[in-house]
This record gives structure tokens, C-alpha cells and sequence, in this order.
């Protein structure tokens, strides 16, 4: 594995400033030059902006609450229906239908700061068999956070709940500041592979080099090794490396004096890479064929919906639909027709947060729908498909940031409202008067 690489790299001020969770990306400075893009040109219909929709003046649903959560991330449903749901700052409840809540144990220690903490969760497609589970989440260290992945087993049946074997299947080298984790985990359809978006941690840049895992979307072994298969199988990473938590006497010593240093290589496994150029990727998921769509935060506009194609490059920084926060503009997608352009996008934004297939049976209106969260739009979006053409169905205005959302077993809809004293929200459909 090219893990096990040695190589020197120059430590700069620019290294020093990789990032900070208070600076947004934007006001770094964006790339002189184009960087060389994968994938062949798009020949897609320029997609259409829904930045300016309006919520309906009604819903078709009925809004129950559950329960209540301080900063929920994410939920995932069991086999016997009861969810799993994470708290930002560090916590995992599992939740019956009816709301009971008992504390999981054993969940490892996260850094909770800014858009960090633990994130994700979800349950392994063969649960049956392993009872395992997988979660995201900011794993603080020396230098900084990393996106870690892990995978424990759990025993639903226990009257005390607990994360076992927990193990780091996957971690984002080198740590650094930065927020934009990404985080969001889904499995394939085959159940043999998953796969991992993990943000840019508002480095930018670094969305665009094939040697480092951040602002890509992954494809890993249930193991969390690079699934066989993927675009860059067998390629060799570059010789160019950042430090890997070397010790602090080192490091300023290097800063101090502008040296070069030898140090192990971090995740130089281009092999990983399913997708490249992504920004900030807060949903993932498999529709009924079979195909990856993420949605995607932008800068200051320019929200995307994405279909994941392998060996794409979704043009992270190099272009966008929003501009940077302090009204730099950002090159339009459409000056680069190598890039792979969004499905839709909103400008202004949404702050799109989950995404979910709807395949139940109580909207059968809605079957193969997606549906997005929006945090800064307080809304649940509602996207209906022909074919890879995607457009906004409905919007409606849920009053609150919207976190997460699940098409659940039972056929309603789960939401997960953000912040401290967040609704578990429950949706069927109306009843007649």
C-alpha cells in the first residue's frame, strides 16, 4: 500500500493555513491555473436553478413528534425498525417508533467544534449476520481532526446498548483544521462496497489533487480498504506529501527553519477515488436503478444535486454557480464543459442537509422521489426524476433547519429537525378533514 510510503515535503506558512473551521474557503485564494479533470465531456442539458422556488401553500402530510434531541446528525433504521441517531456533540440513542430512548455506550471520543462531532450512522446491509454498524465523525489528534470511518457491532436485543469492537476502518491523513467534513456514508446495492464523501475541510485545492482524499467521494471494502475496480486502481500517488502527525518539536522546528523533512505518507491511495472535485457532499444515496446522487453544499450559492459517476471530476474549485463569500466570482461550470455539471442547483442556496430515495407505500405518488433537508431554507424539497433529468417537485416550509430525512420501513417519512431541543418529526399522509 502506498501507506507505507516515505517521502519530503516543505513546510510553509501555506501549510500552516490549510484551513480553519472560522474562515470559510471561499476567502482563500482561488487556483491560477485550471487543474487537469477526469472523465469525458458532459453532453447534459444545462441543469436549471430552483434557488427562487417557493414553498406550497399547502401539505399533503400530516407532522408528528417523536421525540426531541440535542443536535442531532443523522438516523438509520434497523431491521426490527427501531433507529439508531446520533448527537453532534457525541452521543447514540437508539429510538423505538413510539420515541423511547435508550443511550448507546461505547461511542469513541470526537471533537465537537463547528461543523464536527459525530456524524454519521448506518447499518450494515448485512446486519442479519454481523450486527454491525458504521459511523463518521471528527476524530481529534495531533495536528488537528481527521474524518474517520469506523465500524463496531451492536446488539439490539441488550438491555444496555453498546458499540463493540469499535474499530477505524478508514481515516482522512494528513489532520488539519477545517470543517466541511462531508461524512455521509451509503452502501451499494451489491452490499459488497460502500461508499464515503469526504468534504474538502475549506481547503479547496485539495478537491482537485488525486493524491489526497478530501473534496472526493469514495468507494471502499465493507473493510475500508479501496474496492477493486475503482478508476484509479493500481495508480501511483505523487511524492509530494503533507506531515502526518509527526511530533510538535519537529514540526515547529521545520516551520521555524523552512526545511524539508521525511515522513510516512498518509492516505496516498488514489485507488480509493471514485469521484473528485466535490466541496462539501451532505447526502448520499442509491435510487431504485442503482445509481449515486449526492447533494452537495456550495459557496455563497450554488447548492448542487450531483449524479456520481466514477471518474468524474465535479469541478470543486474551479467552478461553480455560487461566488465566494467576499464576491470573488467563481468561473461558471459552463466554461469547462470537461466538468461534470450538477443535476440542478439552487442559488441562492438551501443548505441542502440529507437525502433519501422514497420507496414506500403510503405516498405512492412519490415513489422514486428524492428528498432533501434544508437547513437554511427550513424546508423539506421534494425532487422527482425522468430518467437522470432532475427537477424541484415541491418545497414546503417546516418552520425549523431540517438536519436529516429517511424514507422509513413503515412507509412515512422520518425527519430530524438541527440544533439543541431538535424534533424526531414523523410524516404520513393527511387525513380527510
Amino acid at each position: 500500500m502506498l501507506r507505507n510510503l516515505l517521502a519530503f515535503t516543505t513546510i510553509s506558512a501555506a501549510l500552516a493555513g490549510c484551513g480553519g473551521t472560522t474562515t470559510p474557503a471561499s476567502n482563500q485564494q482561488q487556483p491560477n491555473a485550471a487543474a487537469p479533470s477526469s472523465g469525458a465531456p458532459t453532453t447534459a442539458a444545462a441543469p436549471v436553478n430552483y434557488g427562487d422556488a417557493k414553498p406550497a401553500a399547502t401539505k399533503p402530510f400530516d407532522t408528528a413528534t417523536v421525540t426531541t434531541f440535542d443536535q442531532p446528525w443523522a438516523l438509520a433504521f434497523l431491521p426490527d425498525r427501531r433507529m439508531l441517531v446520533t448527537e453532534k456533540p457525541g452521543q447514540i440513542w437508539l429510538v423505538t417508533t413510539d420515541g423511547k430512548k435508550t443511550k448507546v455506550s461505547g461511542v469513541p471520543k470526537v471533537h465537537d467544534e463547528g461543523q464536527g462531532g459525530l456524524l454519521d450512522v448506518a447499518v450494515s446491509p448485512r446486519f442479519a449476520s454481523d450486527h454491525a454498524v458504521y459511523i463518521s465523525y471528527s476524530e481529534p489528534g495531533t495536528g488537528g481532526d481527521s474524518l474517520a470511518l469506523a465500524r463496531a457491532t451492536i446488539d439490539p436485543a441488550a438491555a444496555a446498548p453498546a458499540l463493540a469492537g469499535l474499530k477505524v476502518i478508514w481515516r482522512q491523513l494528513p489532520r488539519g483544521q477545517g470543517g466541511q467534513f462531508g461524512a455521509y456514508i451509503a452502501f451499494a446495492p451489491d452490499g459488497q462496497h460502500l461508499f464515503l464523501a469526504a468534504g474538502d475541510r475549506q481547503r479547496m485545492t485539495p478537491a482537485q489533487d488525486p493524491d489526497q482524499p478530501v473534496g472526493k467521494i469514495l468507494r471502499l471494502t465493507l473493510d475500508g480498504k479501496p474496492a477493486p475496480g475503482n478508476p484509479a486502481e493500481g495508480k501511483v500517488g505523487a511524492t509530494t506529501l503533507s506531515l502526518i502527525d509527526p511530533p510538535e518539536n519537529t514540526v515547529a522546528a521545520a516551520k521555524a527553519k523552512g526545511r524539508q523533512v521525511t515522513v510516512p505518507a498518509p492516505n496516498l491511495t488514489p485507488a480509493e477515488t471514485w469521484s473528485s472535485g466535490h466541496r462539501n457532499p451532505y447526502g448520499l444515496a442509491f435510487d431504485a436503478q442503482g445509481r449515486l446522487w449526492s447533494v452537495e453544499m456550495g459557496p455563497k450559492g450554488g447548492d448542487e444535486l450531483n449524479l456520481i459517476e466514477p471518474g468524474r471530476n465535479y469541478g470543486w474549485p474551479l467552478v461553480s454557480y455560487g461566488s465566494n463569500y467576499d464576491d470573488v466570482p467563481i468561473p461558471s461550470p459552463t466554461t469547462r464543459p470537461d466538468l461534470a455539471e450538477p443535476a440542478l442547483y439552487w442559488n441562492p442556496v438551501i443548505a441542502p442537509a440529507g437525502l433519501t430515495f422514497y420507496d414506500g407505500t403510503l405516498f405512492p405518488d412519490w415513489r422514486g422521489s428524492a428528498f432533501v433537508g434544508g437547513l437554511a431554507a427550513t424546508a423539506l424539497v421534494r425532487i422527482a426524476f425522468d430518467g437522470t433529468k432532475a427537477r424541484e417537485a415541491e418545497r414546503w416550509d417546516m418552520g425549523n433547519r431540517i438536519r436529516a430525512v429517511v424514507s422509513g420501513p413503515d412507509g412515512a417519512l422520518w425527519l430530524l429537525e438541527d440544533g439543541a431541543d431538535a424534533k424526531l418529526l414523523r410524516l404520513t399522509p393527511k387525513k380527510a378533514g
